[in-house]
């Protein structure tokens, strides 16, 4: 009689066991980075290369190419694109994505195999092997890997909203750096003139002073305005330098690349129309990046606590095997899970309801910030608006001032001394004038960063920030299990 040999079965499973442990592997990549090659790629980064120009394209902002000038919104698109600060944002929300795939992925099943043997047996008569191979199943209760995906999906969600707060971020320092400087260049201007008119009166006082017109007094007087204009303008070309370092830091490039490129303040020249404190309340607790960011992790901290509320009831595991013993086919069937007998989870569902009230609170705290921060800035514009009109106002008076002045020195009637008086006192009403335009733009980035969007949002469209995702239930009740 012939006998089967179960030990032909045992290469047959480690087969089995290595096709299923190969299929469909992923493999190591390396990608090694070292200090230097990130500091070329740094430096070798251009407002006028092709990546950049492709870039703008895809924005629909460039309609020819190299642009004559850049303006705040193309310069905010060039730090999207290059600011190190978006790259780990980015990053960050790749890793949330790619835990949607690790939530939603069911449990492996096992495989346990090995060979017995009977030394009782005759194994004349019989083989006295023993060959055995167990299946081992989960069953997943109480829809758990549904909230574990929930979960994941909430926290992607806020993890791309974060990518439109740090965007939003980004675009502050740009638009911050970019007021320095043009207050620095239009400053500079300005107190050129007022060096010019200065040392004009200086001349002219000084002959006062020869021919014994005017005292010494007055002569030095003259005099130390002038100097104290020199210092300004060394002043102002130091913060000329600065702002330019810190514009090319917001936009992630070298000073170098700035050089490239001319530059447009345009946005920062006019006026904005005026934006009431309801409609900046309204964009601000509706459409706030990481307002909608924290409400997504309140809606994941829901998930949560629904996963902890569902691991008290255990797993099911579930046991098919085989065993080939001495010739005998012997099927089993097993069925187990955890028993619940020391705790019922109470501990994590604990956790649960605390990180809840944690994301509850910390929503209720962005909301009191950005309230306290539109207040807060609207009154600041409101003023530097009144600010603004009344300097115009001013400067209006002193013009009409001067041409009277002109006029009369036309007719002989008043001194050259007397129109370049005038003319020193027109320039220093303009420069007032752009103090009272600086701080209101100033005022208008607390408004616009209290919202995290543009005061002028038409100027702005097509809308480069990331587009939010449809928020969740805000929290009501932060207490008891549902």
């Amino acid at each position: 009689m012939a006998h089967f040999d179960s030990r032909s079965l045992i290469p047959i499973a480690f087969c089995l066991i290595g096709i299923l442990g190969s299929t469909d592997c992923a493999h190591y990549e390396a990608r090694p980075i070292t200090a230097p090659a990130v500091l070329q790629a740094i430096e070798a980064r251009s407002l006028t290369s092709n990546e950049m120009r492709d870039h703008l394209q895809a924005a629909r902002s460039v309609a020819e190419w190299p642009p004559a000038f850049w303006d705040l919104r193309m310069l905010t698109l060039a730090a999207f694109q290059y600011h190190p600060d978006l790259a780990v944002a980015r990053a960050v929300s790749k890793s949330a994505v790619a835990a949607i795939t690790t939530a939603g992925e069911r449990p492996n099943p096992s495989l346990t195999t090995g060979p017995g043997y009977n030394s009782t047996s005759d194994s004349s008569v019989v083989s006295p092997w023993i060959f055995d191979i167990g299946l081992g199943l989960t069953i997943e209760t109480a829809g758990k890997r549904g909230y574990q995906i929930a979960q994941a999906k909430e926290l992607s969600a806020a993890s791309r909203l974060n990518i439109a707060t740090v965007a939003w971020q980004v675009r502050g320092r740009v638009r911050e750096s970019l007021l320095a400087l043009f207050a620095a260049r239009r400053r500079g201007g300005l107190l050129a003139r007022q060096e010019e008119l200065q040392s004009t009166l200086a001349s002219l006082v000084e002959r006062q002073w020869t021919a014994g017109a005017i005292s010494r007094f007055e002569l030095s007087r003259a005099r130390a305005a002038l100097i104290e204009t020199q210092i300004a303008q060394k002043d102002t070309a130091r913060a000329e330098a600065e702002a330019r370092v810190s514009l090319a830091a917001a936009l992630g490039v070298t000073p170098e690349a700035i050089d490239e490129v001319t530059l447009s303040f345009g946005d920062l020249e006019r006026i904005p129309p005026d934006l009431t404190e309801s409609e900046a309340r309204r964009q601000a607790l509706l459409n706030r990046p990481d307002v909608l960011g924290t409400l997504m992790e309140y809606a994941a901290s829901q998930s949560a606590l629904q996963l902890a509320v569902a691991r008290q009831y255990p797993d099911l595991n579930l046991g098919p095997g085989y065993q080939l013993d001495q010739g005998d086919s012997k099927w089993s069937l097993s069925l187990g899970g955890l028993l619940s007998i020391f705790h019922r989870n109470r501990g994590p569902i604990a956790e649960a309801e605390a990180k809840r009230a944690e994301a509850a609170a910390r929503f209720t705290g962005v909301q009191s910030r950005a309230i306290e921060q539109i207040e807060q800035a609207s009154v600041a514009s409101r003023a530097a608006r009144d600010k603004v009109a009344a300097v115009d106002e001013l400067l209006s008076n002193r013009q009409e001032q001067l041409r009277t002045i002109e006029s009369q020195h036309r007719a002989g009637e008043v001194s050259r001394l007397d129109v370049v008086s005038a003319e020193l006192d027109f320039a220093r009403v303009e420069l007032a004038r752009l103090e009272a335009l600086l701080n209101f733009h100033a005022a208008i980035g607390l408004t616009e960063d209290a919202m995290q969007s543009p005061a002028d949002l038409a100027a702005w469209l097509p809308d480069p920030m990331p587009v939010p995702s449809p928020s969740p239930t805000p929290p009501s009740n932060t207490t008891g299990l549902r």
